[in-house]
Protein backbone atom coordinates (compact mmCIF):
# COMPACT_ATOMS: atom_id res chain seq x y z
CA UNK A 1 0.00 0.00 0.00
CA UNK A 2 2.97 2.28 0.49
CA UNK A 3 1.24 4.43 3.10
CA UNK A 4 -1.53 5.67 0.77
CA UNK A 5 -4.53 6.22 3.02
CA UNK A 6 -7.25 8.85 3.19
CA UNK A 7 -7.68 10.69 6.50
CA UNK A 8 -10.92 12.60 7.08
CA UNK A 9 -11.43 14.69 10.23
CA UNK A 10 -14.59 13.94 12.21
CA UNK A 11 -14.61 17.02 14.48
CA UNK A 12 -12.71 20.25 14.98
CA UNK A 13 -10.95 19.24 18.19
CA UNK A 14 -9.83 15.67 17.49
CA UNK A 15 -10.74 12.49 15.67
CA UNK A 16 -10.31 11.27 12.11
CA UNK A 17 -11.64 8.38 10.07
CA UNK A 18 -9.16 6.35 8.02
CA UNK A 19 -10.11 5.07 4.58
CA UNK A 20 -8.32 2.92 2.04
CA UNK A 21 -6.93 0.17 4.28
CA UNK A 22 -8.02 -3.43 4.89
CA UNK A 23 -6.55 -4.31 8.27
CA UNK A 24 -7.19 -8.03 7.82
CA UNK A 25 -4.45 -8.12 5.21
CA UNK A 26 -1.85 -6.61 7.50
CA UNK A 27 0.01 -3.32 7.22
CA UNK A 28 3.20 -2.63 5.32
CA UNK A 29 5.68 -0.22 6.90
CA UNK A 30 4.59 2.77 4.87
CA UNK A 31 0.93 2.34 5.75
CA UNK A 32 1.76 1.76 9.42
CA UNK A 33 3.77 5.01 9.47
CA UNK A 34 0.89 6.90 7.87
CA UNK A 35 -1.61 5.48 10.36
CA UNK A 36 0.65 6.34 13.30
CA UNK A 37 1.05 9.89 12.03
CA UNK A 38 -2.73 10.18 11.77
CA UNK A 39 -2.99 9.04 15.39
CA UNK A 40 -0.44 11.66 16.51
CA UNK A 41 -2.20 14.37 14.50
CA UNK A 42 -5.78 13.55 15.52
CA UNK A 43 -5.42 11.68 18.89
CA UNK A 44 -8.12 9.15 18.00
CA UNK A 45 -8.60 7.44 14.66
CA UNK A 46 -11.47 5.32 13.41
CA UNK A 47 -11.84 2.48 10.92
CA UNK A 48 -15.05 0.94 9.57
CA UNK A 49 -15.98 -2.54 8.35
CA UNK A 50 -12.92 -4.37 9.71
CA UNK A 51 -14.02 -7.96 10.37
CA UNK A 52 -10.86 -9.17 12.11
CA UNK A 53 -10.02 -12.46 13.76
CA UNK A 54 -8.29 -12.30 17.14
CA UNK A 55 -4.94 -13.00 15.43
CA UNK A 56 -5.49 -10.24 12.87
CA UNK A 57 -6.53 -7.81 15.62
CA UNK A 58 -3.35 -8.59 17.55
CA UNK A 59 -1.23 -8.22 14.42
CA UNK A 60 -2.69 -4.76 13.82
CA UNK A 61 -1.98 -3.73 17.42
CA UNK A 62 1.61 -5.02 17.25
CA UNK A 63 2.31 -2.74 14.30
CA UNK A 64 2.13 0.16 16.80
CA UNK A 65 3.41 -1.21 20.10
CA UNK A 66 3.45 -4.04 22.59
CA UNK A 67 0.07 -5.36 23.75
CA UNK A 68 -0.16 -5.68 27.55
CA UNK A 69 -2.63 -7.42 29.83
CA UNK A 70 -5.26 -5.44 31.71
CA UNK A 71 -4.72 -5.77 35.47
CA UNK A 72 -8.28 -6.53 36.61
CA UNK A 73 -9.98 -8.65 33.92
CA UNK A 74 -8.83 -11.84 32.22
CA UNK A 75 -8.28 -11.83 28.49
CA UNK A 76 -9.90 -14.10 25.94
CA UNK A 77 -8.94 -17.80 26.05
CA UNK A 78 -5.57 -18.06 24.30
CA UNK A 79 -5.37 -14.26 23.91
CA UNK A 80 -4.59 -12.76 27.32
CA UNK A 81 -3.93 -9.30 25.81
CA UNK A 82 -7.49 -9.03 24.39
CA UNK A 83 -10.19 -8.31 26.93
CA UNK A 84 -13.91 -8.36 26.32
CA UNK A 85 -15.70 -5.13 27.17
CA UNK A 86 -19.24 -6.36 27.67
CA UNK A 87 -22.52 -5.01 28.95
CA UNK A 88 -25.31 -7.60 29.04
CA UNK A 89 -28.97 -6.87 28.49
CA UNK A 90 -29.84 -7.10 32.18
CA UNK A 91 -26.92 -4.95 33.39
CA UNK A 92 -27.23 -1.24 34.10
CA UNK A 93 -23.57 -0.23 34.62
CA UNK A 94 -21.17 -0.10 31.67
CA UNK A 95 -17.48 -0.94 31.94
CA UNK A 96 -15.37 2.20 32.36
CA UNK A 97 -18.43 4.44 32.01
CA UNK A 98 -16.82 7.70 33.15
CA UNK A 99 -14.39 10.20 31.60
CA UNK A 100 -10.85 8.83 31.98
CA UNK A 101 -7.42 8.04 30.59
CA UNK A 102 -6.79 4.31 30.78
CA UNK A 103 -5.12 2.91 33.92
CA UNK A 104 -3.25 6.05 35.00
CA UNK A 105 -2.88 4.28 38.37
CA UNK A 106 -0.05 2.23 36.80
CA UNK A 107 3.58 3.42 36.89
CA UNK A 108 3.65 3.24 33.09
CA UNK A 109 0.15 3.98 31.74
CA UNK A 110 -0.58 2.67 28.25
CA UNK A 111 0.43 4.50 25.10
CA UNK A 112 -2.93 3.78 23.57
CA UNK A 113 -5.91 1.48 23.39
CA UNK A 114 -7.68 -0.13 20.43
CA UNK A 115 -11.35 -1.07 20.62
CA UNK A 116 -13.09 -3.32 18.08
CA UNK A 117 -16.89 -3.56 18.01
CA UNK A 118 -18.30 -7.09 17.89
CA UNK A 119 -21.94 -6.51 18.88
CA UNK A 120 -23.60 -3.11 19.24
CA UNK A 121 -27.02 -2.04 20.54
CA UNK A 122 -29.69 -0.83 18.09
CA UNK A 123 -29.10 2.71 19.36
CA UNK A 124 -26.75 4.45 21.79
CA UNK A 125 -23.46 3.16 23.13
CA UNK A 126 -21.40 5.91 21.46
CA UNK A 127 -17.98 6.87 22.82
CA UNK A 128 -16.90 10.44 23.51
CA UNK A 129 -13.26 11.56 23.24
CA UNK A 130 -11.59 14.78 24.48
CA UNK A 131 -8.36 16.56 23.50
CA UNK A 132 -6.02 17.12 26.47
CA UNK A 133 -3.67 19.39 24.51
CA UNK A 134 -6.55 21.81 24.06
CA UNK A 135 -7.63 21.37 27.68
CA UNK A 136 -4.16 22.51 28.83
CA UNK A 137 -3.56 25.22 26.24
CA UNK A 138 -6.86 27.01 26.95
CA UNK A 139 -6.14 27.44 30.68
CA UNK A 140 -4.96 30.83 31.89
CA UNK A 141 -1.19 31.46 32.09
CA UNK A 142 -1.40 31.57 35.88
CA UNK A 143 -3.20 28.23 36.10
CA UNK A 144 -0.72 26.64 33.68
CA UNK A 145 2.23 27.88 35.76
CA UNK A 146 0.73 26.37 38.91
CA UNK A 147 -0.14 23.05 37.31
CA UNK A 148 3.28 22.65 35.66
CA UNK A 149 4.80 22.02 39.09
CA UNK A 150 2.16 19.65 40.48
CA UNK A 151 2.12 15.85 40.69
CA UNK A 152 -1.15 13.92 40.70
CA UNK A 153 -1.80 10.76 42.70
CA UNK A 154 -3.84 8.23 40.72
CA UNK A 155 -5.58 5.24 42.28
CA UNK A 156 -7.64 2.36 40.93
CA UNK A 157 -9.88 2.47 44.02
CA UNK A 158 -11.96 5.61 43.42
CA UNK A 159 -15.58 4.56 43.91
CA UNK A 160 -17.06 6.10 40.76
CA UNK A 161 -14.87 4.01 38.47
CA UNK A 162 -14.36 0.87 40.56
CA UNK A 163 -18.12 0.23 40.46
CA UNK A 164 -17.97 0.14 36.64
CA UNK A 165 -15.76 -2.98 36.87
CA UNK A 166 -17.95 -4.93 39.29
CA UNK A 167 -20.02 -6.92 36.76
CA UNK A 168 -16.89 -8.11 34.93
CA UNK A 169 -14.99 -8.88 38.14
CA UNK A 170 -17.82 -11.19 39.20
CA UNK A 171 -17.39 -13.46 36.18
CA UNK A 172 -13.96 -12.74 34.70
CA UNK A 173 -11.57 -11.35 37.31
CA UNK A 174 -7.84 -11.71 36.68
CA UNK A 175 -6.54 -14.25 39.23
CA UNK A 176 -3.42 -12.29 40.19
CA UNK A 177 -4.90 -8.79 40.32
CA UNK A 178 -3.93 -6.65 43.30
CA UNK A 179 -6.64 -5.09 45.43
CA UNK A 180 -5.63 -1.63 44.22
CA UNK A 181 -2.92 0.22 42.33
CA UNK A 182 -1.52 3.71 42.91
CA UNK A 183 0.94 5.84 40.97
CA UNK A 184 2.20 9.43 40.85
CA UNK A 185 2.36 11.35 37.57
CA UNK A 186 2.84 14.98 36.51
CA UNK A 187 -0.44 16.86 36.25
CA UNK A 188 0.85 18.18 32.92
CA UNK A 189 2.78 15.64 30.85
CA UNK A 190 4.90 16.22 27.78
CA UNK A 191 3.99 13.88 24.95
CA UNK A 192 7.08 11.77 24.17
CA UNK A 193 6.51 11.86 20.39
CA UNK A 194 5.07 15.31 19.71
CA UNK A 195 6.67 17.32 22.53
CA UNK A 196 3.35 19.03 23.27
CA UNK A 197 2.01 19.49 26.79
CA UNK A 198 -1.24 17.78 27.77
CA UNK A 199 -3.37 17.85 30.89
CA UNK A 200 -3.00 14.49 32.63
CA UNK A 201 -5.62 14.32 35.38
CA UNK A 202 -8.97 12.58 35.15
CA UNK A 203 -12.07 12.25 37.30
CA UNK A 204 -11.91 8.44 37.39
CA UNK A 205 -8.42 7.97 38.82
CA UNK A 206 -6.83 11.22 40.07
CA UNK A 207 -7.51 11.36 43.82
CA UNK A 208 -5.40 14.34 44.91
CA UNK A 209 -2.19 16.24 44.35
CA UNK A 210 1.03 15.01 45.95
CA UNK A 211 1.75 16.69 49.32
CA UNK A 212 -1.85 17.93 49.47
CA UNK A 213 -4.95 16.44 51.07
CA UNK A 214 -7.94 15.30 49.05
CA UNK A 215 -9.98 18.18 50.49
CA UNK A 216 -7.35 20.73 49.42
CA UNK A 217 -7.01 19.17 45.97
CA UNK A 218 -10.69 18.72 45.21
CA UNK A 219 -11.67 22.27 44.15
CA UNK A 220 -8.90 22.41 41.55
CA UNK A 221 -9.54 18.86 40.34
CA UNK A 222 -13.26 19.56 40.08
CA UNK A 223 -12.55 22.62 37.94
CA UNK A 224 -10.08 20.79 35.68
CA UNK A 225 -12.32 17.77 35.16
CA UNK A 226 -15.21 20.03 34.23
CA UNK A 227 -13.00 22.15 31.96
CA UNK A 228 -11.43 19.27 30.03
CA UNK A 229 -14.79 17.95 28.79
CA UNK A 230 -15.99 21.21 27.26
CA UNK A 231 -17.95 20.29 24.11
CA UNK A 232 -15.54 22.11 21.80
CA UNK A 233 -12.72 19.83 23.00
CA UNK A 234 -14.60 16.62 22.11
CA UNK A 235 -15.74 14.32 19.35
CA UNK A 236 -18.30 11.50 19.36
CA UNK A 237 -18.11 8.12 17.61
CA UNK A 238 -21.11 5.92 16.75
CA UNK A 239 -20.28 2.25 16.52
CA UNK A 240 -21.17 -0.42 13.99
CA UNK A 241 -20.00 -4.05 14.04
CA UNK A 242 -16.44 -4.08 12.69
CA UNK A 243 -15.73 -0.47 13.71
CA UNK A 244 -12.39 0.26 15.38
CA UNK A 245 -11.29 3.21 17.51
CA UNK A 246 -7.57 3.65 18.30
CA UNK A 247 -6.81 6.45 20.76
CA UNK A 248 -3.65 8.03 22.13
CA UNK A 249 -3.99 7.62 25.91
CA UNK A 250 -1.22 10.19 26.48
CA UNK A 251 -3.25 13.11 25.12
CA UNK A 252 -6.90 12.03 24.94
CA UNK A 253 -9.60 10.95 27.36
CA UNK A 254 -12.71 8.94 26.56
CA UNK A 255 -16.13 8.18 27.98
CA UNK A 256 -18.45 5.37 26.79
CA UNK A 257 -22.03 6.62 26.96
CA UNK A 258 -24.37 4.37 28.96
CA UNK A 259 -27.67 4.98 27.16
CA UNK A 260 -28.75 1.55 25.90
CA UNK A 261 -30.25 -0.30 28.89
CA UNK A 262 -31.89 -3.58 27.91
CA UNK A 263 -29.48 -4.15 25.02
CA UNK A 264 -26.14 -5.94 24.65
CA UNK A 265 -22.85 -4.30 23.67
CA UNK A 266 -19.73 -6.44 23.19
CA UNK A 267 -16.31 -5.07 22.24
CA UNK A 268 -12.75 -6.41 22.19
CA UNK A 269 -9.94 -4.21 23.49
CA UNK A 270 -6.16 -4.27 23.25
CA UNK A 271 -3.99 -1.93 25.32
CA UNK A 272 -0.48 -0.96 24.18
CA UNK A 273 2.43 -0.51 26.60
CA UNK A 274 3.45 3.06 27.35
CA UNK A 275 6.18 4.89 29.22
CA UNK A 276 6.46 6.76 32.49
CA UNK A 277 4.87 10.22 32.05
CA UNK A 278 7.27 13.17 32.26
Amino acid sequence: MGGTITVRKTAGALGAEIFGVDLAGGLDQGTARAVRQALLDHLVIFFRDQDLTADQFLAFARAFGTPVEYPFVKGLPGYPEIIEVLKREQETVNFGGIWHSDTTYLEEPPMGSILLAREVPPYGGDTLFANMYMAYETLSPGMRRMLDGLVGVSTSAKADVSKTREDRLKDNAAPDARQSYEAEHPVVRTHPETGRKALFVNIAHTARFKDMTEAESQPILDYLCQHLTRPEFTCRFSWRPGSIAFWDNRAAQHNPVNDYHGHRRRMHRITLAGDRPR
